[in-house]
């Protein structure tokens, strides 16, 4: 079952339930979709598809931000709702100790020893991590260990 397929049942089961925040939140995965397959090809590959849905999350993250600061508290909860309905479907993130355990051995491989190699750990390190990390948590990570050694 692909992504599109997976969001029109559950969307579908959502509007049954009358559960607005899920409706939205996968109304917007949808039209995601369709922007993509209208603007290239006719199918999205699963790399694309955790793409596309951590650009969502990564948008509604900067609005909660931002409505966070101009104390709108309704409008953050808003934005949430759907980063957690969205986040369902994508794979689960690592934690920091796994992402450090993985970056020590990539830093091994690359042989990087230097700050100033960030560059050659971070091209091997976002390929590895695609869709199982945060790129900013990796980055951080990278330069403590690159810092220390």
């Amino acid at each position: 079952m692909t992504l599109e397929e997976k969001i029109n049942a559950d969307l579908k089961t959502a509007m049954l339930a009358k559960d607005e925040a899920t409706v939205r939140s996968l109304r917007a995965v949808k039209s995601a979709i369709l922007l993509a397959k209208t603007s290239g090809s006719e199918t999205i590959s699963p790399e694309d598809e955790i793409k596309m849905l951590q650009k969502l999350v990564k948008q509604r993250k900067e609005s909660v931000e931002i409505y966070n600061q101009q104390n709108r508290d309704d409008l953050a909860k808003t934005e949430q709702e759907e980063i957690a309905v969205i986040e369902k479907y994508l794979p689960k993130q690592m934690g920091e100790e796994e992402i450090a355990a993985e970056l020590k051995k990539i830093i091994e491989q690359v042989g990087a020893k230097s700050p100033s190699e960030m560059g050659k750990v971070m091209g091997a390190a976002s390929k590895y991590f695609a869709g199982k990390a945060d790129n900013k948590v990796v980055s951080q990570l990278v330069k403590q260990l690159l810092g220390r050694g």
